[in-house]
């Protein structure tokens, strides 16, 4: 592994575990899963185009973790963390708040969308992934990229009351 993929693969982490937590919904399972995608991504390093992005190429490794891991949960049963408890929204008057509560309900409202609609609206939206990056990391035509885009779109305007 050569420096500039490390440094690279560093100010990558943020982005990393932004998808991740878009994908388990769990801070605990996302730091897990960035930790996983970083370790196969220095294992397999070598096998990395330098003349490609290195980004696309790191959240298609935590895709396939991703998956690999909600097959191995589905096998293991149902599991419960006795540490689990909603987090309280802090009194704070003012914007701040009102940026919260929007934030709140934009996540809830994604929380609600089917996991390929929250998927493609995270990559093209939050993490500004083009379509064609996008249409290689989910293994899917350009075109399903566009309209799932759309559809995804048109079902969180509608969840916000957004017309």
């Amino acid at each position: 592994m050569d420096a500039a993929f490390a440094e690279a693969l560093i100010a990558l982490l943020p982005n990393l575990r932004r998808y991740a937590l878009s994908l388990t919904r769990r801070a605990d399972q996302a730091d897990d899963l960035v930790q996983q995608t970083v370790e196969r991504a220095i294992a397999n390093a070598g096998s990395h185009d330098p003349a490609q992005r290195l980004e696309p190429w790191l959240f298609r490794i935590m895709r396939n973790g991703f998956i690999d891991q909600t097959r191995r949960q589905r096998s293991a049963g149902v599991q419960l963390d006795v540490h689990d408890m909603p987090e309280a929204l802090p009194i704070d008057p003012g914007p701040a708040l009102e940026a919260r509560l929007m934030l709140r309900n934009v996540e809830t409202a994604m929380a609600e969308l089917h996991p390929e609609q929250r998927e493609i609206l995270h990559l093209v939206c939050v993490e500004e992934m083009t379509y064609a990056e996008t249409a290689r990391i989910l293994d899917i035509p350009i075109g399903t990229v566009m309209s799932r885009l759309s559809r995804a779109r048109l079902a969180l305007s509608e969840r916000l009351g957004i017309t």
